[in-house]
């Protein structure tokens, strides 16, 4: 005979027992899941906006803040715009300004026991000619400061010497010689401060500088106020330069 089960079905366990609900209640649930996956998923997503958001605000607030110091502070950088350029200007014054005093000092310790100057002239600009229109002797224009000096010394070898001990003045680029003539010689010895002595010499000699700085020219892009305090500046020290020429050569003479 065929066996039969007499329990009912809803009572049944094991592999044999049939589904109670059905398969609805795992597709519900399989809805449940993906949208709480889904609403997650939306959270998290409004939750990085959300920072996002918070971190471009807090950004823009601090370049508010930065830019608002950098406006503060854009007098302070013009200021050192101008400071900077007035040092330039005061630096490339007081290069240009030639030291006439280290150069009379160098003259006296080089100068040879056997020979004396008549006469020192002292010129702070370039020319093309020596002092009295006379030609230099250097063959070509004088680029910087010069030294015209006369004198007499113990001959031809005398004058050849002191040339020598000129050169060895710091600064001194050439030196020429305007003219060297021994006693006796075209009748310019009679009457000179030289005198009449047997071999000596009387000389024009033209020391020049040609390697000191010159004055530089204002900046292109300077503003107007420190164009016109730069040419105001330059204008005071090349008075105070013409003084300390002037005087130097008063003295010399």
């Amino acid at each position: 005979m065929r066996p039969v089960n007499l329990i009912p079905p809803e009572q049944r366990r094991g592999e044999h027992a049939s589904l109670r609900t059905g398969p609805l209640v795992y597709i519900l649930l399989g809805v449940l899941v993906l949208v709480l996956i889904g609403v997650t998923a939306v959270v998290l997503t409004n939750n990085q906006i959300t920072e996002r958001k918070d971190e471009v605000a807090q950004l823009q607030a601090e370049d508010a803040v930065a830019q608002a110091r950098a406006a503060r502070l854009v007098s302070y950088a013009q200021f050192k715009q101008l400071s900077e350029a007035r040092v330039q200007t005061v630096q490339s014054l007081a290069d240009s300004r030639f030291d006439w005093e280290r150069v009379l000092r160098e003259l006296a310790l080089v100068l040879p026991a056997d020979v004396h100057l008549t006469d020192l002239n002292a010129s702070s600009g370039g020319s093309a000619e020596a002092a009295g229109g006379e030609a230099s002797g250097l063959g070509g224009a004088l680029a910087g400061p010069s030294l015209n000096l006369s004198g007499c010394a113990n001959g031809q070898r005398g004058v050849a010497e002191f040339v020598t001990a000129l050169k060895d003045i710091d600064g001194v680029t050439r030196v020429g010689v305007q003219s060297s003539t021994l006693s006796g010689e075209g009748g310019e010895s009679e009457g000179s401060e030289c005198g009449v002595n047997p071999g000596a010499a009387t000389f024009m000699l033209l020391v020049a500088f040609d390697a000191a700085p010159v004055p530089q020219e204002a900046t292109a892009g300077a503003t107007p106020a420190s164009a016109t305090e730069t040419a105001e500046s330059a204008s005071s020290e090349t008075s105070e330069s013409s003084s300390e020429s002037s005087g130097e050569e008063a003295e010399g003479e």
